[in-house]
């Protein structure tokens, strides 16, 4: 009878077993078909595949399938610009986009195009070029849909045809202003500031829910997260990441920051958990970025990990990373929802579901994803307050988690400065001894300050995740250097032009324009300094850039004519004559020289503004720091505990003269697949490597016809498995490319 009782359990137990695990295709016998259906792989954004056909021991004979060209970036005369889509692929069909932000639709086994949609081809609709990092799937019955946003538009297109859905939203297109609120609300109209949409939003059954990118400087509209009805494309809901008088969290700014500021934007990307119903995103700081003068307070939903009913919007959790955020330290890229065995209340281990963000400084958060609470302890550890910008009110304390460990350097001694060449190291000495250095949570300074942190760490590529709890994440380990200044007395006493002011307003935020530089190239700045600008472009290639923006650089076509030719006047330094008012002299005013409305709160002119955002580099234009620069990491999320870390990339030339392999900045991402490996592109020396996800081993690499700053994607199509990666170059000042390539094994 025991026996008989215990077969009968275990019997239970198996099934149980097995019921959960239905869904999930064996790790030993892959299906003919497998897709890659959404940006992140699955709902969760795990970028992990249970496809094995390339694995360990395969891999070394993976060979080029096909190769796509979009007919973008190969005209000599037009700059180019680089891809950073992660392509989808459903029912053998892969989508994706090209440099300038064409749609289109390929065969996934041979790369033969279906069809291609230009947004421009009408000549009545202006260019708008930005990143764009994936597009949306949708389908019902025989209505099947792309859905993607180009500029402030949300476009819904014919998966089958690439035709506009015409009976989505005003003949296929959604304004993505729809929302933000209006004059009545927010005391100013938002309709024609800059918007756009990076990364791609999540689907969950008739709703799209998406964030967005906004500007980081005084004309920056909220970053409130929508819904969109999918089949219609009417707005169905809104959370508010600035709370409106009366709301939740309103109280962690000052009275009237809701109508002067925006930001606290989820640029990066969602994910959702559809059995719960939960979408999760990742915030960015407030605007304007580095001074906090305007909000003082914790400034929720800014810099938060939020969990929103996916219904309806309403707000089940959230967790700020930062508080008061004065150092540009958005979350860099969506939540991943993983499951990891913990202790539970009663001391023993059990499985539990949660959510894991990384950061730009390097932590992740493990979150219970019910609650929101910490699974590893998280400790307010009190940071400096002073000096601060005089207006400026820091929080003094920070979240720090005690598990896992950064995943990159926290604070620069002079043990970290390069020793590549006695040059190199005198150079960079002399900047690290004539600046502020230290803690990452120094406040911004007007004498100038090193610090890690303002780009990733972590980055918009993202990490992937196994179902053992373990999370692959690349990063960078770059120095910055920032200087805060006064705009509102110029050094030389002369009232500002009107095209400084302008430029202080829309585009100092991320350039510098004068005064002591980052080192180096500018091709290696994500944010070149355009102090002689003039002397890499033409006055008619600037105003092009200003009315179409490019790469992470937002199109102003929202400016007037006059404006952008003001402003084009400053930077080639033909604009001498000053603005009509001399700006205040009153150190403790915040009233500044700009083209704000007199009374208005709008565009928030702040006191002090930023040298741009800026890397610095030695003279030669390799970073200033040692090695490495850029690392992959395998994280066990289980314990908190690292696996293995290695850097990723290299310098060619300093490899051939014996350099170890010193890791390169990159951006794209990692996948993770059963077969035990990790793919990743995303370096400056434009290779594709696959990983053993184990150790952390180069087992394959593949140079790219461009640099690939992108991330993977893999599936299989009639029994034969692919992996695929957008080649579209240019950053850091590379070749451009226009291709999409894909891999498979003979």
């Amino acid at each position: 009878m025991n026996f008989f009782l215990k077969s009968l359990f275990g019997l239970l137990i198996l099934g149980s077993y097995l019921s959960l695990n239905a869904n999930k295709p064996s790790a030993k016998q892959s299906p003919p078909n497998d897709d890659w259906p959404t940006y992140g792989g699955n709902a969760a954004g795990n970028r992990y595949s249970y496809l094995t056909q390339i694995n360990t021991q395969t891999v070394k004979n993976l060979k080029l399938a096909w190769r796509y060209e979009t007919g973008d970036n190969n005209d000599p005369n037009q700059r180019g610009m680089d891809i950073q889509c992660q392509p989808i692929v459903v029912k053998g069909v892969l989508y994706g986009t090209s440099p300038r932000l064409k749609l289109f639709a390929v065969d996934a086994a041979t790369g033969k195009q279906h069809w291609q949609f230009d947004p421009f081809a009408d000549p009545e609709k202006k260019p708008r070029f930005h990143p764009v990092r994936g597009v949306m799937y949708w389908e019902d019955g025989q209505d099947k849909r792309i859905l993607y946003t180009v500029g402030s538009f949300l476009y819904a297109v014919n998966a089958a045809t690439g035709k506009l859905v015409e009976s989505f939203g005003k003949q296929g297109t959604v304004d993505l202003h729809e929302g933000l609120g209006d004059k009545k609300t927010l005391g100013h109209e938002v309709a024609n500031l800059s918007i756009r949409v990076t990364t791609p939003g999540v689907i969950y059954k008739d709703l799209l829910i998406t964030g967005s990118a906004v500007n980081e400087g005084g004309d920056a509209p909220p970053g409130y997260l929508r819904a969109f009805n999918v089949r219609s494309g009417k707005l169905e809901w809104v959370f508010h990441t600035i709370p409106l008088p009366g709301e939740y969290g309103y109280e962690t700014w000052a009275n009237d920051s809701y109508k002067k500021l925006g930001g606290a934007n989820c640029w990066a990307g969602l994910v959702v958990d559809e059995k719960r119903g939960i979408v999760y995103a990742g915030t960015g700081s407030p605007s304007v970025d580095f001074y906090g003068g305007a909000r003082p307070g914790q400034n929720l939903f800014a810099n938060c990990i939020i969990a929103l009913k996916a219904t309806t919007g309403k707000r089940i959790w959230h967790f700020q990373t930062v508080h008061h955020d004065l150092w540009d330290r958005d979350l860099p890229c969506p939540p991943n929802l993983i499951t990891v065995k913990h202790n539970g209340p009663d001391g023993r281990p059990r499985l539990v579901d949660a959510v894991a963000q990384a950061t730009k400084d390097g932590y992740v958060f493990v979150l219970d994803r019910d609650t929101g609470t910490p699974l590893f302890p998280v400790n307010e550890v009190r940071v400096p307050t002073s000096p601060a910008l005089p207006g400026e009110q820091p929080w003094p304390t920070q979240p720090v988690p005690t598990k896992p460990a950064p995943f990159v350097r926290q604070a620069l001694t002079e043990a970290d400065i390069t020793t590549r060449t006695p040059e190199a190291h005198a150079y960079v000495l002399d900047r690290y001894q004539n600046s502020r250095h230290g803690s990452k949570y120094m406040p911004p300074s007007l004498e100038g300050t090193l610090f890690y942190g303002f780009g990733g760490g972590a980055e918009w590529g993202g990490n992937a995740a196994d179902p053992e709890g373990i999370l692959y994440q690349n990063a960078n380990t770059m120095l910055w250097w920032l200087k805060m200044r006064d705009v509102r007395v110029p050094a030389d006493g002369v009232a500002l032009s009107r095209g400084n002011t302008l430029f202080n307003t829309n585009c100092a935020g991320c350039h510098a324009a004068g005064g002591k530089s980052g080192g180096g190239s500018q091709t290696a700045q994500a944010y070149p300094d355009l102090t002689d600008v003039g002397k890499r472009l033409t006055k008619d290639q600037i105003a092009a850039i200003l009315s179409t923006g490019r790469g992470r650089m937002p199109s102003f076509g929202h400016l007037s004519t006059d404006d952008r030719e003001a402003i084009i006047r400053f930077l080639l330094k033909l604009d001498t004559k000053p603005a009509a008012t001399v700006a205040s002299t009153d150190s403790h005013s915040s009233v500044v020289n700009t083209p704000t409305p007199e009374g208005a709160d709008f565009p928030y002119s702040p006191p002090y503004l930023n040298n741009g955002n800026t890397q610095f580099r030695d003279q030669a234009n390799y970073p200033a720091i040692k090695p490495p620069w850029g690392t992959l990491n395998a994280i066990n999320l289980n314990t908190g505990e690292y696996l293995w870390q290695v850097p990723l990339g290299e310098y060619p030339e300093l490899t051939k003269k014996g350099v170890p392999p010193t890791g390169t900045e990159n951006h794209g991402g990692p996948i993770v697949t059963a077969g035990g490996l990790i793919f990743i592109a995303a370096t400056y020396d434009e290779k594709l490597r696959a990983f053993d996800k184990k150790t952390g081993r180069v087992v394959w690499e593949y140079t790219l016809p461009a640099g690939g700053f992108a991330t993977p994607i893999t599936y299989m199509v009639n029994g034969k498995q692919y992996i695929a990666i957008a080649a579209g170059g240019t950053r850091y000042g590379l070749k451009p490319g226009g291709s999409y390539v894909a891999f498979a094994l003979p």
